[in-house]
């Protein structure tokens, strides 16, 4: 998560290298590297993902009434392995690799979100459940803003289709206080399995529910971007994602 400056940018039609740490496109498998220092324990972070897809998928979803941010689920099935030499770990799985890109800086148009992947046996299941901001000059009606939400079953072959969201679940919410959301079939609430990743304005769970008529585990986000844009949280973010020069 280090910014560097547009120096230290390198792209081609297969590579994207940014710094020391580089992603590359061989035809079959995404190869990442990384060399970086993590912070603020200052250790270096060495190693390799390799990211095998399972199938490419071809869609692109607009998260936003105005479509001025679009998601991709470029792998929603892949295979995942992991090296690293520093620190000495290593591990391989399912996984999912994805791109959002947008217009204009996220918190201008949200106010969070809710995502969630759960492996299925035949492919995958994605859920969005998104805050948007309301439209400027709004009236106090539409202050809370649009809600939205995406239910999406990709197949192996990277087909998608939509079905219809199942009710939503509220989860317990992290030791920063950020609100947890999920859905799951009726007569199984979803819950906290265990809590990944729990900073001021995000968090990564593993979430248990059901969906399509599967008992999942889900690799689960919740987003608070109006945490994100108060000023203390603006400062903290300095120590986690450090600048350099090049």
């Amino acid at each position: 998560m280090t910014e560097r400056s547009a120096s230290a940018l390198f792209r081609d039609r297969d590579t994207l290298a940014i710094g020391p740490s580089s992603l590359h496109w061989d035809g079959q498998v995404l190869i990442v590297r990384i060399n970086e220092v993590d912070t603020p324990s200052l250790r270096n972070i060495r190693g390799e993902v390799r990211i095998t897809p399972h199938s490419i998928g071809a869609s692109d979803f607009a998260l936003d009434s105005a479509a001025q941010h679009r998601w991709r689920p470029i792998a929603p099935c892949s295979r995942v392995e992991v090296k690293l030499q520093r620190p000495g770990i290593s591990w391989s799985g399912e996984g999912y690799f994805d791109s959002n890109f947008g217009k204009v800086p996220l918190e201008n148009s949200f106010s969070g979100w809710h995502w969630s992947r759960a492996r299925l046996p035949d492919g995958a299941a994605v859920l969005y459940d998104i805050r948007e901001r309301p439209a400027s000059g709004a009236d106090a009606g539409e202050e809370a803003g649009a809600q939205r939400s995406l239910a999406l079953r990709f197949r192996e072959d990277g087909s998608a289709e939509r079905f219809a969201p199942p009710p939503t679940s509220a989860l317990a919410s992290t030791r920063w206080r950020i609100a947890r959301d999920s859905r799951s079939e009726a007569g199984s609430p979803a819950g906290i399995v265990s809590t990944l990743e729990d900073t001021p304005f995000y968090a990564r769970s593993l979430v248990s529910g059901k969906l399509l008529g599967q008992q999942v585990e889900s690799f689960h986000e919740s987003l608070d971007l109006d945490r994100f844009r108060r000023r203390w949280v603006q400062w903290l973010l300095h120590f986690r994602t450090p600048r350099v020069g090049r």
